[in-house]
């Protein structure tokens, strides 16, 4: 008999408060790798589940820094060695006259590291989410409040954690398949 894996058990709230309370009490209780969805941005909502890190920074800055060695390698490569001019008396490398397509370069491959960068850390794109194959969770987009503990957590135990969601008093508590 072939059962289906578990993504996470899933707990609606009608309340944002609720939400952010059971979140909080999850977080306190070990959980870490849980999400929350709701209808419209919540205050306290990304701390309470613990979304506290952001890497697109660091994405973009390493996007910049190949850019700006690229752009200013590309010009010395050009000028300096493979096709060295001289043109006034004006030295092979002439790093003043670099630096506007080496500004240019940088700024070119910080945002498309930013893009791609974002796109890859929200993994996106994704068609379907398996919260999706949980019919109440259409009502996310109308009036109620979703957190899921993900089975990838390491605290994760099917019966322990139904019977923890329970006690934060959900409207509902549903079981998604992955």
């Amino acid at each position: 008999m072939k059962r289906t894996p578990v993504y996470g058990l899933m707990a609606e709230f009608d309340s944002a408060t609720a939400l952010v309370a059971a979140a909080h009490r999850t977080r306190e209780a070990g959980y870490k790798k849980m999400d929350a969805y709701s209808p419209f941005p919540v205050e306290g909502l990304a701390e309470a589940v613990g979304f506290h890190h952001d890497e697109v920074p660091l994405v973009v800055l390493t996007g910049g820094l190949i850019g700006c060695l690229a752009g200013y390698g590309m010009q010395y490569w050009i000028s300096a060695i493979s096709y060295p001019l001289n043109i006034g008396g004006k030295p092979y490398h002439s790093w003043p006259a670099f630096i506007v397509v080496t500004f240019e370069m940088t700024i070119l491959f910080a945002g498309i590291a930013a893009v791609f960068g974002m796109l890859a850390l929200n993994g996106l794109p994704m068609p379907n989410h398996p919260v999706f194959n949980v019919p109440r969770f259409a009502l996310a987009t109308k009036d109620r409040f979703f957190l899921i503990v993900f089975s990838s957590d390491p605290k994760y135990d099917a019966a322990a954690t139904r019977q923890f969601l329970e006690s934060l008093g959900p409207r509902s508590l549903s079981e998604v398949p992955g």
